[in-house]
């Protein structure tokens, strides 16, 4: 309290309303080709349709992660994604191509023109850019337009420049899908962009902007601006000019051309899955490796998971190891497995599953880590992140047509042994995941899947609710404090079926003076975490009709 130094009424409050926070554990995380959208930066995609129109349709380059991404979906609405390409991608541009990778790289290096490129870019690398035609029309040739039935007024000028004294600003722009790559049907109509002002200052009738060229960087979900029209040297001065309508007719009507895809090196990859390391700036809780190599998945497992420590990584065998090769299936999945890390922030599958590509028509094989990282999300929507994922009850699968490999009681007992968990397909009973451990190799709690993720709950919400005590006093009080508020958050743990018993010491038994000296806090968390059934014995005895239960049942 503050010392007063007249006489007065001084009031205060203080907080002590704190608890331990709920936190996420739904989150999941991608990164591998697709054909559009923007690039090595994360994009959190709630549905299949939003994945669509933000990342483009499938093809044979890109099945394997988009529809990995797409089983997740399935399952959640949280999934962050990141688009990797490799050397050589290029945006469609007026004249040519030209790389801009995403907002940030539009931003740093092409916000003022893009170079010989013309007047626009797609809005993404990619071939795709290629169907995209770019047509504008102001004052001087909006009678002969092709597209002015699409608009209800001829352009002229917009009120803040008269206002201004200036004259000519304004022009209407349409985008066309010209081939039909987007909408399925060609010249079909993307966006269009009514009464825009050639004016750097130009303003709508509520004081937004509306520049021609910040409302396309701002509103459009296919082009950039990268140049005004050569011959214009008016346009992007402010509303007291008189603009000139000095383009070209191929400026005016602009087809896309040059766009190139390049298909992602494991580096790429491995880069793009570097944007999920920083815990404190993304909450990730389940990371697809999708059918990527060894390589990148055990990038993932050293450098991403086992160092944030609050996620798991889900990985399935290669392709190879589970579809066409008929009798050797488990030593492959076996030896893919040995290539990976021992660790319980990993889990992985055995399987690969058909499934039909309703924008292709056709049936694709597809790793199943997203399905079992989904799983996760239905067992965390349907009970607790501490509950088993597998079974019966939590553990089935969605779109599965038939699954590449579904392995026996032999096989199973082979990969089980080894860590990694048997996706199965049961006549009549759906396809199940029929394991629950983690890739940690030694006997303890932690190489299950349900004990793994309480602890990643635990640790993240006790040490989230642990940094308010920064800078607190280390006495009595404060550690008081902590216990109270750490012990009911576990005991609603225990009450809901997570754990069989804890305790929290929190005391001068733990906080002795050299720790205190030390300006550190030390808190010791015990927990009982709660097991889940694996192997059931049931034992069916006869007995004579004379004989009492009460004697054999003894």
């Amino acid at each position: 309290m503050a010392f007063q130094l007249s006489p007065g009424v001084l009031v205060t409050e203080k907080d002590l309303t704190t608890v331990v926070p709920a936190v996420a554990t739904t989150g999941g995380g991608i990164a591998g080709y697709f054909k559009w959208g923007p690039c090595d930066v994360i994009r959190t995609i709630d549905s299949e349709n939003t994945l669509r129109k933000t990342f483009g349709l499938p093809d044979n380059d890109t099945a394997e992660t988009w529809f990995t991404a797409a089983s997740f979906l399935a399952y959640g609405n949280n999934l962050q994604v990141v688009r990797t390409v490799g050397t050589g991608a290029l945006n469609s541009g007026s004249t040519a191509g030209v790389l801009i990778s995403n907002e940030d790289d539009y931003a740093f290096n092409h916000i003022n023109g893009a170079g010989t490129n013309g007047m626009w870019a797609a809005k993404c690398p990619g071939t795709l850019g290629d169907t995209i035609k770019v047509s504008f029309a102001d004052s001087s040739d909006y009678a002969a337009w092709a597209y002015k039935d699409e608009f209800d007024y001829a352009p002229d000028s917009t009120a803040s420049t008269v206002a201004a004294g200036g004259t000519n600003d304004e022009m209407h722009i349409i985008v066309i899908d010209e081939l039909g790559k987007f909408t399925g049907t060609a010249g079909s109509i993307l966006e269009k962009f009514a009464g825009v002002s050639k004016a750097s200052n130009a303003t709508g009738r509520t004081g937004e902007t509306n520049y021609y060229k910040q409302v396309i960087n701002s509103q459009s979900l296919y082009i950039w601006w990268t140049d005004h029209p050569d011959a214009e040297t008016t346009w992007g001065l402010d509303s007291t000019t008189t603009f000139t309508s000095a383009h070209v007719a191929a400026e005016s009507l602009d087809t896309l051309t040059g766009g190139a895809d390049a298909a992602p090196t494991d580096g790429n990859i491995q880069t793009g899955y570097g944007l999920f390391e920083n815990d404190e700036l993304v909450d990730v809780s389940l990371i697809l490796a999708a059918g990527h190599s060894t390589t990148v998945g055990k990038y993932i497992q050293d450098n991403i998971a086992t160092v944030r420590k609050d996620c798991l990584v889900f990985l399935s065998p290669q392709k190879a190891s589970v579809v066409n090769n008929v009798g050797t299936e488990a030593a492959s999945i076996v030896t893919d497995r040995n290539l990976y890390s021992t660790t319980s922030y990993s889990v992985m599958d055995s399987g690969w599953k058909l499934m039909y590509d309703r924008y292709n028509d056709s049936y694709r094989y597809v790793p199943c880590n997203g399905d079992t990282a989904g799983v996760c999300v239905i067992t965390d929507n349907a009970a607790d992140p501490w509950f088993s994922p597998a079974g019966y009850n939590r553990g089935q699968l969605k779109n599965v047509v038939k699954m590449a490999y579904t392995p026996n009681k032999t096989d199973r007992d082979t990969i089980y042994k080894a860590g990694v968990n048997p996706i199965v397909g049961f006549p009549g009973e759906g396809t199940v995941l029929f394991g629950d451990k983690t890739m940690l190799s030694k006997p303890s709690a932690f190489d299950r899947i349900n004990v793994r993720r309480l602890f990643i709950v635990l640790e993240k919400a006790i040490a989230t609710a642990a940094k308010f005590q920064l800078f607190e006093f280390n006495d009595a009080f404060t550690r008081a404090q902590f216990s109270s508020l750490v012990e009911p958050f576990l005991r609603d743990v225990q009450g809901r079926r997570g754990l069989y018993d804890f305790k929290v010491v929190c005391n001068e038994s733990n906080n002795t003076p050299e720790v205190i000296d030390g300006n550190r806090f030390v808190a010791d968390i015990y927990l009982k975490p709660a097991k889940s059934i694996n192997f059931i014995q049931l034992n069916f005895i006869a007995t004579r009709t004379g004989v009492s239960f009460e004697e054999v049942g003894a």
